[in-house]
């Protein structure tokens, strides 16, 4: 399993690197977030690699830094479809790929709205050992991930998770707002969550001249996120809720930055999240891939 999770890594890696020396660059206003999504779909025809880490605490157990790769197109104007490669090592222990997850969004309305619904689909096939914490979800608490690596892995989990992704702009601010529900396809109750968003680029207007450290390229923002239990017993009895500020870097040459220390808000929650990420987006992805095959230009 470790030469697998290094391959996906190694791969990933030399995706980067194809995107930085042969693809022109798109220069786009990424959002702070690690866990809530907006309204903001890909771009048609662009692919964005990203890749992510999360450093967590642990109490009682060994900490644990847990990693993905994203891959995100934007297939039409209202759909982007993404895949993930999730990994973790956890110190003390062990390091393994945990799986992959096939995520798609919808948006339904062609326009601008106050309010803005997007649809959001995922399937996960992963195992037990996954700690990447993309979301709250369930009855999912800090004591769940203090089984070992070499018994967690032998779980295999086949998840399909729903969300509603209602996101407004006013004022250059963004508010968003996601619930989340979860099903094991095993025989095992739906889950439900939560994440609540609000961000803000440090300053609205662009700078006349091309430049690192001008205000409007970062994006500064807040996000608040957890477990509502499931079917059988809904509400916050025994979920873990975090609250975490984050801060986006968008550099002129096309590459983000993202960071954000999330904080445990109860007892049941680790202490803390450290999320940092770095992203990049491959503008006329599609246009490329079809005359490499011989399609219209």
């Amino acid at each position: 399993m470790f030469s697998t999770c290094r391959l996906a890594l190694f791969g990933s890696f030399c995706l980067f690197l194809l995107s930085f020396y042969s693809a022109p660059c798109a220069i786009a206003q990424e959002s702070p977030y690690f866990v809530a999504y907006d309204h903001y779909l890909e771009e048609p025809g662009n692919l964005e690699i990203e890749y992510f880490s999360t450093f967590g605490t642990e109490r009682g157990g060994n900490d644990f830094h847990a990693y993905w790769a994203e891959f995100e197109y934007g297939a039409t104007a209202w759909w982007t479809t993404e895949i993930y490669l999730d990994g973790q090592t956890t110190f003390n222990d062990s390091t393994v790929f945990t799986g992959f997850r096939w995520e798609n969004r919808f948006r339904p309305l062609k326009r601008e709205h106050f309010i803005n619904p997007i649809f959001y689909v995922e399937y996960e096939n992963k195992n037990g050992a996954d700690k990447i914490l993309k979301e709250g979800e369930g009855h999912d608490v800090e004591s769940d991930f203090l089984v070992s690596n070499a018994v967690a892995r032998s779980e295999r989990i086949h998840e399909i998770e729903l969300k509603l992704i209602l996101s407004s702009t006013f004022k250059g601010w963004n508010f968003t707002e996601n619930t989340l529900a979860a099903k094991n396809l095993s025989n095992s109750p739906w889950e439900f969550g939560y994440a609540l968003g609000a961000s803000r680029p440090l300053a609205l207007k662009a700078s006349a001249k091309r430049c690192t450290f001008c205000p409007q390229n970062f994006v500064a923002g807040v996000e608040m996120y957890g477990g509502l239990g499931d079917r059988h017993s809904f509400g916050l009895h025994d979920t873990a809720h975090y609250l975490a500020p984050a801060l986006a870097w968008n550099l002129p040459s096309g590459w983000a930055l993202r960071i954000s220390p999330g904080f445990g808000l109860n007892d049941n929650s680790h202490q803390l999240l450290m999320r940092w990420g770095v992203s990049r987006e491959i503008t006329g992805f599609g246009s490329m891939v079809s005359r490499l095959f011989g399609g219209r230009k």
